[in-house]
């Protein structure tokens, strides 16, 4: 797919975070930008790909529109801009009465991509994923790595939708439409690995890391999660239970870090405990 040069000048920054930054577009409200850091051209290319695909599934995420490229080499996509947006952690942030009612919508956001069956032609399986992070990792030891893996292969098996990067910054709604977006590292496989990214943006990271990312002290993210849980497993179970069962998964983000920090990262480490 050739890149179509564009001029960052037409664009006012709006955004950014580990990988780029987005923009809106000047002259037409319709159109936002997200731009990857210098140096990352594979990663839009195989972003753009992947939310064509998504976005043709039917699942709700913003209509991917070209491949772009600026004068001085940054690459990214240009998306269908949703006008009116806000995330769920922005929204539970300026308005923390509502954090029940946002994580349970972001709950049920959830339980329905995960009840979709993708082609598995067509997406990578989140294992093989996990196993390429585990290898290129160069922090863990060699017996840290082989008990991981055996986790990771021990976990279930199935064929249903994996956003990737479920934060609960990468849901967003407009009016009484709902989206997903940052669908990067869309794929498919049980869903506790996706889920596992929401415990630990409420629970693991630290108060500094919460606060700048998703606009909210960690008591608040904590209370999402608390929230969040009974509508996504089932109010019967109780918390503790679910807490157990979702941790390790949680840890397994290390690797995710790990590769975006370039640094190991100790206190996501002691999630993976019950493992190692």
């Amino acid at each position: 797919m050739e890149a179509k040069r564009i001029d960052i000048n037409d664009y006012v920054l709006s955004g950014g975070g580990f990988n780029g930054e987005s923009y809106d577009c000047k002259s037409d409200s319709s159109v936002m930008l997200k731009l990857y850091f210098p140096g990352k051209i594979q990663q839009p290319l195989d972003e753009m790909t992947l939310a064509r695909k998504v976005y043709d599934m039917g699942i709700p995420s913003p209509e991917p529109g070209e491949y772009v490229v600026t004068q001085d080499g940054r690459y990214g996509i240009r998306f269908h801009r949703i006008l009116g947006k806000k995330s769920y952690s922005r929204a539970t942030g300026d308005d923390p009465s509502k954090v029940q009612q946002y994580a349970t919508e972001f709950a049920q956001l959830c339980l329905k991509l995960h009840s979709i069956h993708v082609d598995r032609s067509q997406f990578e399986c989140v294992k093989d994923r996990y196993y390429r992070l585990l290898e290129a990792n160069p922090f863990f030891t060699v017996q840290e790595k082989d008990k991981i893996a055996r986790f990771i292969s021990d976990a279930p098996d199935t064929d249903t939708a994996i956003h990737g990067d479920l934060q609960y910054s990468n849901a967003i709604f407009a009016g009484d439409k709902r989206y997903f977006i940052d669908l990067g590292d869309f794929c498919y496989g049980y869903n506790l690995f996706d889920v596992g990214m929401v415990y630990l943006c409420c629970y693991l990271s630290g108060e500094d890391f919460i606060e700048e990312a998703f606009h909210m002290p960690k008591s608040l993210a904590m209370r999402f999660w608390d929230f969040f849980a009974p509508v996504y497993f089932g109010a019967d179970r109780p918390l503790k239970d679910i807490e157990e069962q979702i941790l390790p998964y949680a840890g397994l983000k290390t690797l995710i870090v790990e590769r975006d920090s370039n640094c190991p990262m100790p206190a996501f480490r002691a999630a993976l405990k019950s493992i190692l």
